[in-house]
């Protein structure tokens, strides 16, 4: 199977069903239906069942999915049946938090190095992380043999930040930076910014500006994002 000739917008939805399945056995579930799954996710069951189909046959019509089954499938699917190694650039307030988040370790995902450029910050320890000089990203990501990254600097760096990874063997980074990485067209990037999903949600909910709020928005320059 060629990960390119399968949908993004299925692998999009792998990850959903792979955390549904594995809410579903930690409530004691051993065996969930398409209906069900796509009950709990908002997605038809013949939607589930034509995504999975792409990857084989994992359960029988009128008995539903066994649940550990799938999960176990799923995780080698998305080659997370092992643990992957990843470099944080930018350990402001975003960063220190994503240091501390114990959920990545869980789904097979492992902060390895972080890095910052603040000389305050250098050297010091976050929990169990030391952090290093964005001067050796090169250097360290190598040594280490990292293939992920992660971006939490502010949108002016975090074009340069990206070139360097790719340069070091990044082909992979989750960029909290509010702006888009012109980058190759190998190197897969996911973006995270909860304002764009904040304005999406607006869109639809309306309603009128309250007085103070002309003069709050003459404070805040559209482009300025940092």
């Amino acid at each position: 199977m060629n990960p390119h000739d399968i949908p993004p917008v299925v692998v999009g939805r792998l990850p959903l069903y792979l955390r549904t399945l594995c809410y579903a056995q930690q409530e004691g579930l051993t065996t969930l239906s398409s209906h069900e799954l796509g009950r709990r996710l908002g997605i038809s069951a013949a939607q589930i069942r034509k995504d999975l189909s792409m990857f084989g046959e994992f359960g029988k019509q009128g008995t539903g999915y066994p649940v550990a089954a799938l999960i176990r499938q799923l995780r080698r699917i998305l080659h997370v049946d092992r643990v992957w190694d990843m470099a944080l650039v930018g350990v402001g307030a975003l960063g220190r938090a994503l240091l501390y988040y114990q959920g990545f370790a869980k789904r097979g995902f492992r902060i390895a190095l972080a890095f910052d450029n603040d000389p305050h910050k250098i050297g010091r320890r976050i929990g169990s992380f030391v952090i290093q000089d964005v001067a050796r990203l090169e250097e360290a990501i190598r040594g280490a043999d990292i293939r992920l990254g992660m971006i939490a600097t502010p949108a002016s760096a975090a074009q340069e930040i990206a070139e360097r990874m790719v340069d070091a063997g990044v082909r992979g980074i989750l960029s909290y930076a509010p702006i888009h990485l012109q980058l190759p067209p190998e190197i897969k990037v996911e973006y995270i910014d909860p304002v764009i999903y904040l304005q999406r949600m607006t869109f639809y909910l309306g309603g009128q500006p309250k007085d103070d709020d002309e003069a709050l928005l003459a404070t805040m320059p559209c482009g300025e994002h940092d």
